[in-house]
């Protein structure tokens, strides 16, 4: 790879004895443009590495042991691609000891991994997948068809309506293939995403790996500084949403933010009604970066893709189809009707779409980037599952086991049900939290906790 070399300058080993940095010594290398790692106690510089094929995730455990999540997001064979970035030995007494029962819990959750690629749960079954995309199909020819072949009113909105759900399903689909669920050669599974991503549903796959491939590293993490890339972007919502006080504080010198922040539970839904508005946007600015105000618009480091795959070059025609089809409907219905359409639309879809993503997350745990817990307590801690039931499962998209997918991203979604079993029975075994409710009691646990922030934030920095 190019740059190799010099990465390696200043570092003088032999096969016999190689560099050895303390845990200390690593940790001082905390940003994308210094950002040294620990995998397997060995030591890795991946500074200025924006050409990682799974976008500014590699930074997340910049000074940090990625050990645990580079196996929950990679292939065996990616281990080799980690070769040319080798720098050292992590000189393990300089390490803090880890507590005997953490050591064992930390073999246990491996050997679990290892036991679900034995039993087959990350192989996919190619036919439920042929059924899920035709059943996509129908769904956007039936509300093609409500908006070309009749004139009336409500049947055009009902084509809307369809068309709100056969984007939020789009993004379910577009997140299995991305996530690498059902095929095995990446590359079919990026090509997928930009069908389903960009021509179909409007949303950019670079746009979106970058910023969900983070989220799954630190979910609901605060960044540690501004140099550093080791936050959550989806916790990124202020200044409209404050999910602990210490994002609600960022809102006390202004009126408005003080308004919404004060008022967030009520704003919740209203908010989540533009979600795909902003969501496009985004799709659209990091692809078509040179547009003015870009950089305002795309997700933190998204402005560092460099586009190398045949799915990185088919972004923008495929952004541009969707626009091309959707502009088809438009002819077909008139400006007063067509802008109705449109609101539906993108309304109920940002909707349907934010609900499945709150549900997840939102008024879960949250920790600071620079003293986060283990790998598995961050995912199940900062994670809730909805309550399994024929609608849940196909509204959510599988996203009802988020606990189960965020410990093990690349099983399809049809086989989570059978993880979700045993990842259950294994946090009650060693005693560690799993949260679990319904839509409808998950939903008002979001609220809640958006009215507690409210509440102490108030209460913290009362208006002057």
């Amino acid at each position: 790879m190019a740059g190799d070399k010099q990465r390696l300058q200043g570092f003088s080993s032999s096969p016999d004895r190689p560099v050895s940095f303390s845990l200390e010594e690593v940790q001082k290398h905390r940003t994308p443009s210094d950002a040294w790692m620990i995998y397997r106690n060995k030591v890795y510089d991946v500074s200025g590495w924006h050409e990682h094929p799974g976008g500014n995730v590699i930074f997340t455990h910049a000074g940090d042991d990625f050990t645990d999540i580079f196996a929950a997001f990679h292939p065996p064979t990616a281990y080799a691609v980690l070769e040319p970035f080798y720098i050292g030995d992590l000189d393990e007494k300089s390490a803090v000891a880890k507590p005997a029962a953490q050591r064992a819990f930390e073999r246990s959750y491996r050997e679990l991994r290892s036991k679900l690629l034995t039993m087959g749960m990350y192989n996919s079954d190619p036919w439920y997948y042929v059924m899920v995309c035709s059943r996509q199909m129908a769904l956007w020819a039936a509300s093609v068809a409500c908006v070309v072949w009749s004139d009336r009113w409500d049947v055009n909105m009902l084509g809307a309506c369809l068309m709100a759900v056969f984007w939020q399903q789009c993004g379910w689909l577009a997140h299995d293939f991305l996530h690498h669920q059902v095929f095995k050669n990446r590359a079919y599974g990026d090509l997928a995403g930009v069908f389903w991503g960009n021509l179909m549903q409007g949303f950019s796959v670079g746009w979106w790996k970058n910023k969900h491939n983070t989220h799954h590293a630190v979910p609901n993490l605060h960044e540690s500084s501004a140099d550093a890339h080791d936050g959550d972007p989806d916790m990124d919502t202020m200044p409209v949403l404050a999910w602990s006080i210490k994002m609600a504080e960022a809102a006390k010198d202004t009126t408005v933010s003080r308004f919404l922040i004060g008022h967030q539970a009520f704003l919740y839904f209203p908010i989540l009604l533009i979600a795909r508005v902003s969501w496009v946007m985004q799709s659209f600015l990091f692809v078509f970066n040179g547009l003015p105000g870009a950089n305002l618009w795309t997700t933190k480091g998204a402005d560092t893709f460099v586009p190398k795959s045949l799915a990185n070059k088919l972004e923008s025609p495929a952004l541009i189809g969707h626009l091309v089809w959707m502009s088809y409907l438009a002819f077909n219905l008139g400006f007063v009707k067509s802008l109705a359409f449109f609101a539906v639309a993108q309304c109920g879809c940002g909707l349907f779409l934010a609900l499945v993503f709150g549900l997840g997350h939102n008024g879960m745990a949250t920790y600071d980037a620079d003293a986060r817990p283990d790998f598995w307590k961050l995912q199940v801690t900062t994670t809730r599952n909805v309550t399994s039931t024929p609608f849940v499962d196909w509204f959510c998209g599988g996203l009802q086991y988020q606990v189960d997918h965020h410990l093990f991203p690349q099983i399809p979604r049809h086989n989570l049900r059978k993880v979700h079993t045993l990842v259950e029975s294994f946090c009650k075994q060693h005693d560690v939290h799993y949260h679990e409710a319904s839509m409808w009691e998950g939903t008002k646990e979001v609220l809640s906790h958006l009215s507690d922030v409210s509440a102490e934030f108030i209460a913290e920095f009362p208006a002057m």
